[in-house]
């Protein structure tokens, strides 16, 4: 059963939900194991933030026990928090519930109606240490795309609901169901629960040659140093000229442009979710001087640092879920 609200974010939904769908799909029509409903206090017709309607029938229907309820997140998060009557009977829903799972800002419903105090849980990276502050009871980590504590299951940001539940398939049917359903959906892998968050925004730039993959690893996870070629040609157990060579043809790029990329990256993460100063999003990222930083940065993009931040900054120190935009304004 899922629990849809105005303005929740339609691949939280649809996501987790063409998963279940495929393996009814893939099994015989009679084994077809999963019946998939949406409740919602706006029903009939619910409209998600991106414009997707999704017919739904009231909270009182979904009453008796329940298999998997499942919560989306989505920008109007903030007004849904705000509604007692939606948070209760999430509350109550759940006490029926084999299992609770939850995508991206999701969690935040389930820690709202106290269901996740004394347990380990994620959300959308952009979003923990908000989490944390608000649910102190709850300890949030941010580096796991999916976190199953109990018959609680949280996941990351949006995709991350399409790994949970595939990994719920594979605790209902076993792992060969979930990877047909998976190489059915065209899906580049089947990420486990543990990978971090930052990784899997990065996966489809990581190469299938493992030497090349474990270098291309290292850098991700040593962003603030100086990151020279030659450590990651003696990492990868190649001469410097034949990692150069490699490299080059599997990621596409140089070693040295893909490291700048990377750090641009990880540079516009941070401009966009914390409130760190230019210099010490510098700092974080590599760049020994801010001057280097502005150019690599200008060239990349086209804007300044703080440009950029000015355009696009989602979270900040006052609130969450500012939208892009908006950055300078105080939330409600």
């Amino acid at each position: 059963m899922v629990v849809v609200y105005s303005g929740a974010q339609a691949l939280d939904i649809t996501g987790p939900i063409e998963v279940f769908d495929t393996v009814n799909r893939l099994l015989p029509k009679s084994r077809a194991p999963y019946r998939i409903e949406f409740v919602s206090l706006d029903a009939p017709l619910v409209r998600t933030g991106s414009g997707v309607v999704i017919e739904a029938a009231p909270l009182d229907a979904g009453q008796g026990p329940i298999d998997t309820l499942l919560v989306p997140g989505g920008l109007s998060l903030r007004e849904a928090l705000g509604d007692r009557t939606l948070v209760s009977w999430i509350g109550q829903a759940a006490a029926r519930s084999r299992r609770v799972a939850s995508v991206c800002g999701g969690s935040f419903l389930l820690a709202e109606a106290g269901l996740l105090d004394g347990r380990r849980a994620t959300t959308h990276w952009a979003y923990c240490e908000e989490m944390a502050c608000r649910y102190p009871d709850v300890t949030v980590d941010p580096e796991p795309i999916f976190i199953w504590d109990g018959r609680f299951v949280t996941s990351a940001g949006v995709s991350t609901g399409i790994d949970m539940a595939l990994a719920l398939v594979e605790a209902d049917h076993g792992a060969a169901l979930a990877l047909e359903t998976a190489r059915f959906l065209v899906l580049f892998l089947k990420r486990h629960g543990g990978q971090s968050q930052f990784s899997a925004v990065l996966d489809a730039q990581l190469a299938d040659h493992v030497p090349i993959r474990a270098a291309q690893e290292w850098i991700l996870d040593n962003l603030e140093g100086p990151l020279p070629v030659a450590e990651m040609a003696q990492r990868a157990n190649m001469s410097l000229r034949n990692f150069a060579r490699v490299f080059r043809r599997e990621v596409g790029t140089t070693p040295g442009r893909y490291v700048e990329r990377t750090r641009i990256a990880r540079a516009r993460e941070l401009l966009e979710t914390t409130d760190l100063t230019v210099g010490q999003v510098a700092r974080r990222c590599g760049f020994t001087a801010p001057e280097t930083f502005f150019r690599s940065f200008g060239r990349a993009l086209g804007l300044t640092p703080n440009e950029y931040r000015h355009r696009f900054q989602v979270v900040s120190s006052s609130g969450l879920f500012v939208q892009p935009g908006q950055a300078d304004r105080s939330p409600a």
